[in-house]
């Protein structure tokens, strides 16, 4: 059967396994490129359109429709990205002889400023989590994250070998399988070194009980074996409520973004918090700098006297 008379979910399932294969996509990375793709399937089969048919015209005015309907630069950026990777997958197993969104540039993305914590309420969420329910896990789980900046997904994930031993610095395993080393702070490495004794004793008594060992730091009785992400966003709120923080403020990636702007405020190499954040591009690491320009002129507007005058003055 040639591409042409396959349908468009075979398409999709094909590039999803090629991605994963080949590149060691993330669960994640997969499941979006599979939601925006089967999107674009959705409004080309109305249309008597397939994959194999479409044009630069057809994804175009699809982009267009997309933006009629109110979805973000960053949505309709990553909708095109997606397009864009199928079809190159598409060219190279010679399902297509050319490449219809080759040429077609995406709307760029907001620049938007990361929202972030100040080190007070950083310090609240880390005692709230120490003092909850399984604070030992839970406390371990915000030292680790504030200390390291790591994506929920990494930490979650954490293999307990990387524990082991009391390491100084962390490997970590990120994006496409890249592994990075990052350094752990005084009180991450005792919370985990305080976890992992526990975490040992529990795992000892489940397996004296016909239970497998697990080979998570962060173990859990559900299907992916490790504490989900769902379920770590939902304690992290908790821990804001307990601590007198605004939940609307705290998402694991705000920890992740405080970590980074804290960090640069306290004098860090861009280039060093690049690495420990694992973006391949400086460029990614640079929109903390406006983060700190926007602390320090408010700081300026603050304490300096002329400011101060002109504010008496009005």
């Amino acid at each position: 059967m040639s591409a042409a008379d396959q349908p468009m979910a075979h398409w999709v399932q094909s590039f999803i396994e090629a991605q994963a294969a080949e590149l060691d996509a993330a669960t994640n990375t997969q499941l979006a490129y599979a939601r925006d793709l089967t999107d674009f399937a959705g409004w080309l089969s109305p249309k008597s359109l397939h994959f194999m048919t479409a044009t630069q015209d057809h994804i175009e005015s699809y982009l267009i429709e997309c933006d009629d309907l109110g979805l973000s630069k960053a949505t309709r950026a990553r909708r095109l990205s997606a397009i864009k990777q199928l079809y190159r997958f598409a060219f190279e197993e010679s399902w297509r002889g050319d490449n219809p969104a080759i040429r077609i540039k995406g709307p760029g993305r907001s620049k938007s400023l990361p929202k972030t914590l100040d080190i007070d309420e950083i310090g609240r969420l880390l005692e709230a989590a120490a003092q909850s329910k399984e604070g030992l896990r839970n406390g371990c789980l915000m030292e680790l994250l504030y200390a390291t900046g790591m994506r929920v997904t990494e930490l979650v994930s954490l293999p307990v070998s990387a524990a082991r031993g009391d390491p100084a610095m962390l490997l970590v395993r990120g994006k496409g399988g890249k592994e990075r080393l990052v350094p752990l702070s005084p009180p991450a490495r005792q919370a985990m070194a305080t976890w992992l004794a526990a975490r040992d004793a529990l795992d000892e008594a489940a397996q004296q009980d016909g239970k497998p060992a697990s080979k998570f730091l962060f173990p859990s009785r559900g299907k992916l074996g490790h504490l989900t992400r769902h379920r770590f966003f939902g304690l992290i709120k908790e821990f804001a409520v307990a601590g007198g923080v605004s939940p609307a403020k705290v998402t694991p990636h705000t920890i992740r973004h405080a970590f980074a702007t804290h960090l640069l405020a306290g004098g860090a190499d861009l280039r060093a918090i690049q690495t420990m954040l694992g973006h391949a591009d400086v460029a990614t690491t640079e929109i903390y700098t406006h983060v700190l320009d926007e602390r320090l002129t408010a700081l300026v507007m603050e304490h300096h006297p002329l400011s101060r005058k002109s504010r008496e003055s009005e």
